[in-house]
């Protein structure tokens, strides 16, 4: 890891948010700001091969003019690492939905405090250590740190 990702805040991306950054009609939807955020290297934007699997195949059926936007944010913005094992998964069974458990394992494995999705209910109970919220309430984050900069100028 280069010295200048240990500040940058890790951020686990979810198919759904991947899926709408890709497909927004405009430049402030927060999915895509997210997304763009992580492209200019205020955060470093992380996602598992499974969801890059599951944007892609949405997308596809969906809306397939939307690939080539999709590849490009994939290429410029995320790190994909690798979808976590069965046996990593067991670990942590019953923190999330079942079909979304190795989402939850891998931005823990990943070291990412922050997972953004459309289906937080889906990561419930959760684990202590990951924040499932939608791409709107992190960029309000976002927008409320950069704020106190400013007041501590």
């Amino acid at each position: 890891m280069a010295a200048s990702d240990l500040y940058k805040p890790r951020v686990f991306i979810d198919a759904d948010v991947l899926f709408a950054g890709a497909a927004s009609p405009s430049e402030h939807g927060a999915s895509l700001v997210v997304l763009r955020l992580a492209e200019i290297t205020l955060i470093k934007a992380i996602t598992s091969e499974q969801v890059i699997t599951e944007a892609e195949r949405n997308l596809s059926a969906k809306i397939p003019d939307a690939l080539p936007s999709f590849r490009l944010l994939v290429s410029r913005c995320l790190q994909v690492v690798e979808t976590p094992t069965p046996l990593e998964r067991g670990m942590y069974h019953g923190l999330a939905d079942n079909k979304d458990l190795s989402i939850l394992v891998a931005a823990l494995r990943e070291s990412c405090p922050w997972l953004l999705t459309f289906n937080t209910r889906h990561f419930q109970p959760s684990h202590p250590d990951v924040i499932a919220l939608p791409p709107g309430q992190f960029v309000q984050r976002i927008r409320h740190l950069m704020a106190q900069l400013n007041r501590n100028a």
